[in-house]
């Protein structure tokens, strides 16, 4: 039986995968373009999921099609709607337990966000879980963010980790090519935003993470798990072939 890779860090994304903004920041607009008698199209908001609104601009979009600027009461008014769904959503299921369990057995554990670190320390800290990332990278911290590796790149560099030895976990086709683009296995969760989208350039393809651990990943990857039990020096997990 050959070495197998070895696994040491997780890396989660943060919107959509840690919680669900992305259906509110979704909404907030789709409200926006339908009191505007406008329809959102799909399909360009896609490109913007995981990533920045380079490829796509809601606002600039109605507004050329409006002929007009929006007013900033509407603006205002959007940016409110989008903080009053977003807080009504909890951390979804599994992050926090497969987190934990990933530091108790000394992997590392990290956030690349195309967002602000405002925006998902803001929202870790409120949630209560900011304590169980050792290292979180966003767009102010890259000059690129996802689709390109950027992010992942400046993580794992935070980390100390080698791109082979860690997963990277992912809701987005964006954030599947910045992580497959970096040399990290991949292991995608959409979420009611992205599924349906091209999610195959994933290594695994989960409906959620409810119930995952480091060991359930690992051996879906062909992994083993780098385990340091406590007092002891770093040991490497088998896993069955």
């Amino acid at each position: 039986m050959g070495v197998r890779p070895v696994l040491k860090a997780i890396v989660f994304d943060f919107d959509g995968l840690i919680l669900d903004t992305e259906g509110p920041i979704y909404r907030s607009w789709l409200e926006v373009y339908a009191a505007h008698g406008q329809e959102l199209p799909f399909d360009r908001w896609m490109q913007i999921v995981g990533s920045s609104n380079a490829a796509f601009d809601p606002r600039a979009n109605l507004e050329e099609r409006l002929g007009h600027a929006l007013t900033q009461d509407v603006l205002d008014q959007r940016v409110r709607r989008r903080s009053e769904l977003v807080l009504e959503q909890a951390v979804l299921p599994g992050v926090a337990e497969l987190a934990a369990s990933a530091l108790d057995i000394g992997l590392r554990t990290g956030v690349a966000s195309s967002s602000t670190q405002s925006w998902v320390r803001e929202h870790l800290e409120r949630l209560g879980i900011l304590p169980l990332f050792e290292c979180i990278r966003c767009r102010d911290d890259v000059q690129l963010v996802k689709p390109a590796p950027d992010l992942f790149v400046a993580t794992l560099e935070c980390l100390g980790v080698a791109p082979g030895e860690s997963v990277a976990i992912e809701d987005s086709p964006n954030g599947v090519l910045a992580a497959k683009a970096a040399g990290m296995f991949c292991v995608a969760v959409p979420n009611a935003i992205t599924a349906g989208q091209d999610l195959s350039r994933a290594d695994v393809m989960l409906p959620s993470l409810a119930g995952a651990t480091p060991q359930s990943l690992a051996t879906s990857l062909g992994l083993t798990v780098f385990r340091c039990e406590s007092g002891s020096s770093p040991v490497e997990e088998t896993r069955p072939a």
